[in-house]
């Protein structure tokens, strides 16, 4: 159940209560794709850094250990030991990058393992029982996510497609949540929103998978090429077509502006690989922007990333002393950076939560994205 606690403009503070806990909105989903960060940060440090949601994968999962594997071993919970909600993407995406491996039709798709070409089919209701099978938190719907430069004919047939496949994910869904042998029976469905850069289609989507009363609603297929200034247009259309009272999440997106910029529009779940991703290659997250500890500028420099960060990293180590295990490819360095990363976004959702609860989100907003453009001293 999604109770809105509050609005701030259409930024929107809620609170999602799950079978596997509370989540506070807006929140930044950190995302452990094989049911790890990469980084080598476990889940421990995820509770330690303040995580409140784990995303992991549900093609990748399937490929590598299986599915099946982590139902005998009793779901991914167990299996990468968190008891705090898990959010499963349904493999659509992964499943559309491999343009040249796969083949859509209406039952489904099929396609070639990336990692050893054998062949597999996944559908909706494929989908639906990996999911239910990894027994995460919130499963998510299968869709096609199209290309951004697809022409508007194929957009159309697609997000068409996309609707039929959720009325059967959500059948599918209902049925296994309904089975005494599945191990969470209170599994919840996210829908996705498609329909590239096409205003009209994108609206007429929402309008249609309102109606089908899911736990949440996601819109997908941005961030994938378009430009920043097209993703907030698309948002401005969208979002006031999908429910208020439902949670609203911005699949893949984004930077820390971005996410500033979509919660101002409404949106209330985020997931990105950014702060992983450029913390295995030393560029880290500050109030005044991104900085590359690879510079030769942070040999002497006895600073913490950020003064006054209470993550692990800036608690205890310098720049410096980071730069050097970056510079002499030591894991710790890639983890230290990782972990202040995945902190630096759990925290500024708090303090975005913190600034709609005091009616001053757009204060905040105005004032953090004018330091993130402000060099440090």
């Amino acid at each position: 159940m999604y109770e809105l606690i509050k609005r701030d403009g259409l930024a929107k503070r809620g609170r999602l209560h799950t079978v596997h806990g509370v989540i506070e909105t807006p929140v930044f989903m950190n995302v452990g794709t094989v049911a790890a960060i990469k980084g080598a940060v476990s889940t421990a440090d995820l509770q330690e850094i303040g995580t409140q949601v784990e995303l992991s994968n549900t093609y990748h999962l399937h490929v590598r250990p299986g599915d099946q594997v982590i139902r005998k071993l009793g779901g991914l919970h167990k299996f990468m030991v968190w008891d705090k909600p898990i959010l499963t993407d349904s493999g659509g995406f992964q499943v559309f990058s491999l343009a040249g491996l796969r083949k859509i039709k209406e039952e489904g798709v099929y396609f070639q393992s990336h990692i050893d070409g054998r062949k597999i089919f996944m559908g909706p209701e494929e989908s639906m029982q990996i999911q239910s099978n990894l027994a995460s938190t919130i499963a998510m719907a299968f869709d096609e996510c199209p290309s951004s430069v697809a022409t508007r004919e194929y957009i159309q047939a697609s997000v068409d497609r996309t609707t039929r496949w959720l009325a059967r994910c959500k059948k599918e869904m209902e049925r296994l949540n309904s089975l005494e042998d599945t191990i969470n029976r209170q599994q919840m469905l996210f829908g996705i929103n498609q329909g590239a850069i096409y205003e009209d289609i994108r609206v007429e989507h929402a309008q249609q998978i309102a109606e089908m009363d899911l736990d949440g609603y996601a819109i997908g297929g941005l961030a994938v090429g378009e430009s920043h200034e097209e993703m907030y247009r698309i948002l401005d259309a969208v979002v006031p077509h999908l429910p208020l009272n439902k949670p609203t999440y911005l699949m893949g997106v984004g930077t820390p502006a971005n996410i500033l910029e979509a919660v101002d529009r409404g949106v209330d779940f985020f997931d990105c690989v950014y702060p992983s991703r450029n913390g295995r290659h030393g560029h880290v997250y500050t109030r005044h922007g991104k900085l590359n500890l690879f510079n030769a500028k942070y040999e002497l420099d006895t600073r913490p990333i950020e003064e006054g960060c209470q993550c692990p990293a800036c608690r205890k180590y310098s720049r410096a002393y980071i730069r050097h295990l970056l510079k002499a490819k030591e894991m710790l360095g890639m983890r230290l950076c990782v972990l202040h990363n995945l902190y630096y976004y759990n925290y500024l959702m708090e303090q975005i939560r913190d600034a709609i609860d005091e009616g001053r989100y757009s204060q905040f907003k105005a004032e953090t994205l004018r330091a993130m453009e402000e060099k440090e001293d």
